[in-house]
């Protein structure tokens, strides 16, 4: 029976999406070009034998548009045969790409297949791909949703309030995610994952010193009063300190089968193991990791206590806070580098990112399993589990 197994993964150093970040000077089709580039490098595969190149971008407008990925793998030097796609499931569309790849493997479509993702914010904002005045949801959504739908930090806001959760909850969460991201720099856990770009090492966005008492000078950071008369129960403690950032950046891993990484001579550092996609309410927006992670462990036939390392994407940290309440997992087992909160949430890229950092911590802890969920607009869940070999 054939299976699915990450052989190598590399990312970029996270930028900040801003004009004077460290990569906001390098164009989005570069920054993928880069991470390629390094991950049959550091593989020593062929291009050539690649079969596909998948690819996730979320805006894919102006420098992100006509197929980013397949520009990118030409850009890398790979080879004009291998194909490439690029594909949008929102903030886990590399993660996507991850799912696609492997589930091409354990079909026989493909035998070696790149996932991977990109996101330049600072180039390429976010609702780029939605000009003034244009309505992406159309009627339908507009009847059946007649109250409107609402921004992610909206959502943020409400699961907070939903699962009781406070403003030095979230913010404690935050200074963690910082701190760890910090000691796992200094104690040079990246170094195995993170492709040094144009003298750029290291992830921008980091900050040792983060304290609570800093986090809590902050001042809300989606107040809106037409939402506080609508929704009464918020309490506006979402910042920019317990959100994630805007990053620039791109990541890759390279799967096939265990068959072909020992023809090849390749040393996998995870399998596949199962997957699980699911919808959620679109309003909350970003619950969909709850029922995503449930279902994957069903589908496992695991438990949560089976479970050695988890990514669960810091879009916000009232997403992780909340997922933990619903599933009991052990925070002491999440995001043990830190998370996007810290590293920072260049969208289409933060899939494969996560994927990264979690295959290179399951070699340097010993875990036997592992599983990564995000959260994505519009009610949407990616979740799956990673197996050691």
């Amino acid at each position: 029976m054939r299976d699915a197994v990450i052989v190598e993964a590399v990312r970029t150093p996270i930028g900040k999406g801003k004009p004077n970040g460290f990569l906001a000077q390098v164009h989005p089709v570069e920054l993928l070009a880069h991470t390629l580039r390094s991950l049959v490098e550091r593989s020593g595969v062929d291009p050539a034998l690649i079969d596909d190149v998948i690819g996730g971008t979320v805006d894919q407008v102006g420098e992100q548009a006509m197929n980013t990925t397949r520009y990118a793998a030409l850009s890398a030097g790979f080879p004009e045969t291998v194909p490439a796609t690029t594909v949008d499931r929102q903030c886990g569309s590399s993660q996507q790409a991850v799912h696609f790849a492997a589930q091409g493997v354990l079909s026989g479509a493909y035998d070696i297949v790149v996932a991977c993702g990109v996101e330049s914010m600072s180039r390429v904002p976010m609702w780029s791909n939605v000009p003034p005045g244009k309505d992406p949801f159309g009627p339908g959504i507009a009847a059946r949703y007649p109250d409107g739908l609402v921004p992610q930090g909206i959502s943020a806001e409400l699961i907070a309030a939903k699962w009781s959760l406070t403003r030095e909850q979230m913010d404690a969460f935050a200074v963690t995610s910082h701190h760890r991201a910090a000691a796992a720099w200094e104690q040079g856990l990246f170094d195995a994952e993170v492709a040094p770009l144009d003298g750029v090492s290291r992830d921008e966005s980091v900050r040792p010193g983060t304290t609570p008492g800093i986090l809590a000078g902050l001042k809300p950071a989606y107040h809106d009063p037409v939402f506080a008369e609508r929704f009464p129960q918020i309490e506006w403690n979402i910042t920019a300190g317990n959100a994630s950032p805007i990053n620039d950046g791109a990541s890759a891993v390279l799967i096939t089968s265990s068959e072909t990484a020992a023809r090849l001579g390749l040393r996998p550092l995870a399998r596949l193991h199962s997957f699980a996609v699911t919808g959620s309410d679109p309003v909350l927006m970003l619950t969909g990791v709850i029922p995503a992670t449930d279902k994957v462990l069903r589908r496992a036939n695991l438990s949560i206590d089976d479970i050695d390392l988890f990514e669960v994407n810091e879009a916000f940290a009232s997403v992780v806070l909340a997922w933990r309440q619903e599933t009991g997992a052990d925070l002491a087992k999440v995001n043990v580098h830190g998370g996007a909160i810290a590293l920072g949430h260049p969208l289409g890229a933060s899939g494969t990112r996560l994927t990264t950092t979690l295959v290179h911590a399951m070699r340097e802890r010993g875990a036997r399993y592992a599983l990564q969920t995000m959260c994505e607009a519009g009610g949407l869940a990616n979740a799956m589990i990673l197996e050691a070999v």
